[in-house]
């Protein structure tokens, strides 16, 4: 399981435009009002999204919570958004072509497919931003470095890439808190997918973090082989020697960063994820926060058939039962999947997350788990990062170096998560 290639398809929607003559998205969705019947509107659409993307039921672009989609087909469709059945779809004369405006909830995920003739669409997941997903006036920018390279000696011949974002008025003389977020390509740019340094920026404007520095690291090449799962699925300790002795101490060269667990965060997608996890539960752990989105809690690295019996290892399929049976670490953990992640081989990632949610309920820890009916992508975690970040890092104090984390009063009342056949008689 290649599990790399997800972050390639990050949104499986795409607004692509395919003329200079485009609009916008509050202009598309103010010309499907005012003009809902017209030809400026079916030209708008072709322009506005891939024919492919029309065919087949994917065309959907949104601001906020107000959201457009629209379809081609020659027979009524039927739009189906996290399992509900939308307001009916308005035809535009002469032509296929059918469209809704709605408003769905922000900081989620939602899922849609069609129906149309009895049959359905592929289904897709769109992330619905909220306000501080958006960059807002008179909210200082931080900085964001060009990419910087890396060459291993931990993995001989790897080199990486990464980026490092320091917040507005950076004081180059006080050391501050920092996150590590793994496949750091998706989460460097401003108006990426995740919008992190957007998120980052409004959230210090708001205190809702403090000001902090982002390593974003990208997993590295060998020549022509790609090292992601051999650094994010081999829970063998090697990765994190890979940033602690490389990574952070070249960091450190040029920024100040705290080195107490209290003040240091690790996140990241799918095998990322895992690996995050990781990184806060070894002995060896300098992280106290973690995200984890998408996590692959499967057995993408597990091994029990090699020669040298010191070669096999466990894989992430391990946690939920090590959390519950081992002694609570000191850890903060927001936890996000999605009802419609991955079955494979290596496992069932919807019901591994469940596993990991329960584990550490059962085991006191002080956990947080968003889950919605999303897909193996990175909506969820896009659209409910601002809330992810601000539950994280909140009652951070810069005058302490520790804290010990206990599970919330009203998480300590809520029922532990339970399953039910959503799909089945």
């Amino acid at each position: 399981m290649k599990t790399f290639c997800i972050l390639a398809l990050i949104f499986a929607v795409p607004c692509q435009l395919r003329s200079a003559q485009k609009l916008s998205t509050p202009d598309l969705i103010a010309l499907a009002r005012a003009k809902p019947d017209s030809n400026e509107l079916s030209e708008a659409l072709r322009v506005s999204f891939r024919p492919e993307a029309l065919s087949k039921g994917h065309a959907v672009t949104g601001v906020g919570a107000t959201f457009l989609w629209a379809i081609e087909a020659e027979s009524p469709p039927q739009l189906i958004v996290d399992d509900k059945p939308m307001q009916a779809l308005r035809r535009i004369p002469q032509s296929n072509l059918w469209f809704v405006i709605a408003d769905v909830k922000t900081g989620e995920a939602h899922l849609f497919f069609y129906r149309v003739n009895g049959k359905t669409t592929g289904s897709v997941d769109i992330p619905a931003y909220g306000p501080d997903s958006y960059q807002q006036e008179g909210v200082p920018e931080g900085k964001i470095t060009e990419k910087l390279l890396h060459t291993s000696k931990i993995y001989p011949g790897m080199t990486s890439e990464y980026w490092v974002y320091t917040p507005p008025s950076y004081d180059p003389a006080v050391p501050l808190p920092v996150m590590v977020w793994q496949d750091g390509y998706s989460v460097s740019p401003r108006l990426g997918p995740m919008r992190l340094p957007v998120v980052t920026d409004n959230l210090i404007f708001q205190k809702k973090l403090p000001p902090m520095i982002h390593v974003m690291i990208s997993a590295g090449m060998a020549g022509e082989k790609r090292m992601r799962s051999i650094q994010y699925d081999t829970m063998d300790g090697t990765y994190a020697r890979f940033l602690a002795e490389e990574i952070l101490p070249e960091v450190e060269k040029t920024y100040k960063l705290r080195k107490d667990a209290y003040s240091r965060g690790v996140a990241g997608m799918s095998s990322g994820a895992v690996c995050a996890f990781h990184l806060a539960w070894i002995p060896e752990n300098r992280f106290s926060r973690v995200a984890s989105y998408i996590g692959s809690y499967t057995a993408i690295g597990w091994r029990r058939d090699q020669a040298d019996a010191k070669d096999n290892i466990d894989g992430g399929n391990v946690y939920p039962f090590r959390v519950r049976k081992e002694p609570r670490r000191n850890l903060r953990v927001w936890l996000d999947d999605g009802a419609e992640d991955m079955e494979a081989k290596d496992g069932s990632w919807p019901l591994q997350n469940v596993q990991m949610a329960n584990s550490l309920k059962m085991a006191g820890y002080d956990f947080r788990f968003h889950f919605g009916s999303g897909l193996h992508s990175l909506s969820s975690a896009a659209a409910s990062l601002p809330q992810a970040l601000a539950w994280l890092w909140r009652g951070y104090d810069p005058a302490k170096t520790e804290e010990t984390y206990q599970q919330e009063e009203a998480e300590k009342a809520l029922p532990l998560f339970r399953i039910r056949l959503a799909n089945r008689n």
